[in-house]
């Protein structure tokens, strides 16, 4: 693949991540979807306004929320840094979002703080702990949500992006399932921005990542699933308790292709896999519309906001995903214009986009 695919693919990641955040301010956290369809309509196709009251609402159709900001906040990093350094987006952290918060939930940048970053600013600004310390439980995708921007910098290179996506995703979830689950996620993103297919084969590839000691699981079975030889301790180890984060894309995008697995409409997926906040909801949604959508961004992404729920964090994950897939030239010109400071966010993307390749 040409490295002008690969930055167009990279590129695609980073927007569609922005895009999917923008379009899920208006609808977010709608869990009864009779209630959704009376505020939007029975179907939600582009950009919209918070209701009054509700979690966004002084924010406007097509502009970022917290996570959008937390994002971009990470890409200007990596940017600047031309690489992940810890201390210089923990600093970033300290002097840019902390001191807009005030460990409410209904507050800060987008008006709304989700938990894992609570917590953090609990840690970090009230008890003065180190960043070594400011970990949460949450089982969100927050950490998700922002480290993509990593997986795209090192798309190329999975042993590094595994490291550095681990170590960002601490300073906020400690939970070990949550991190593996992240990285899991940044690993295929990684794979999608080299030009691999999200199909039945992704999870081997992942796999064989493993074996070469490039992914950090422990690889608790033996080839294609087997069990391991009696008595014997199988000789890939790593960080995390088994492989099961990587296997579960390629079961996603089995659903997806088989004929006799009918999910109608595809919104319905959040209802399948759960509308709530925790990360094992979200990624077996995103992954399947991912998979479904993969060569159609618009459907993807609509599809992922139409299912009420987390859906800002599900059409975020699903956005990065597909525009990986399709690359920032496959995405419409629609959800592009009607992004706020879309300029400015393109430039950022395919900035981080040019580094790729680089060590």
């Amino acid at each position: 693949m040409s490295a002008k695919n690969t930055q167009d693919r990279a590129a695609g990641a980073i927007m569609g991540a922005f895009i999917g955040d923008a379009l899920g301010v208006g609808p977010h956290w709608y869990y009864d979807l009779a209630e959704q369809q009376r505020d939007y309509g029975n179907w939600i196709s582009g950009y919209t306004d918070p209701r009054p009251e509700r979690y966004h609402s002084q924010l406007k159709a097509g502009q970022l929320s917290q996570a959008g900001f937390i994002l971009k906040l990470t890409i200007q990093s990596l940017v600047e840094r031309g690489g992940y350094e810890a201390e210089d987006f923990c600093r970033r952290m300290d002097e840019e979002l902390f001191p807009l918060l005030d460990g409410t939930p209904v507050n800060g940048p987008g008006g709304y703080t989700s938990q894992s970053i609570r917590e953090s600013w609990r840690r970090r600004v009230q008890q003065k702990l180190s960043w070594s310390q400011t970990g949460g439980h949450a089982d969100t995708a927050e950490a998700a949500e922002r480290t993509l921007a990593i997986a795209v910098r090192y798309a190329c290179q999975p042993d590094k992006l595994a490291q550095a996506v681990t170590d960002n995703t601490v300073l906020t979830q400690s939970d070990e399932m949550v991190v593996a689950m992240t990285v899991a996620y940044a690993a295929v993103l990684g794979l999608l921005i080299q030009g691999h297919l999200l199909d039945a084969d992704l999870s081997g590839k992942l796999m064989e990542l493993v074996k070469n000691n490039q992914l950090p699981f422990h690889a608790v079975t033996s080839d294609n699933l087997q069990p391991p030889p009696a008595g014997a301790e199988p000789p890939r180890a790593g960080r995390f308790a088994s492989p099961d984060a990587l296997l579960t894309p390629s079961y996603m995008a089995r659903a997806a292709a088989d004929p006799d697995i009918r999910i109608e409409p595809a919104w319905k997926v959040s209802i399948v896999y759960g509308m709530p906040c925790a990360i094992y909801h979200l990624l077996p949604a995103t992954y399947y519309l991912a998979a479904r959508f993969h060569n159609d961004f618009e459907s993807a992404v609509l599809h992922a906001i139409n299912g009420g729920g987390q859906n800002l964090s599900r059409a975020m994950l699903t956005g990065a995903l597909v525009g990986a897939q399709t690359g920032l030239s496959g995405i419409p010109s629609r959800f592009l214009d009607g992004l706020e400071d879309a300029a400015t966010l393109r430039q950022l993307a395919e900035t981080l986009a040019s580094k790729v390749s680089e060590k």
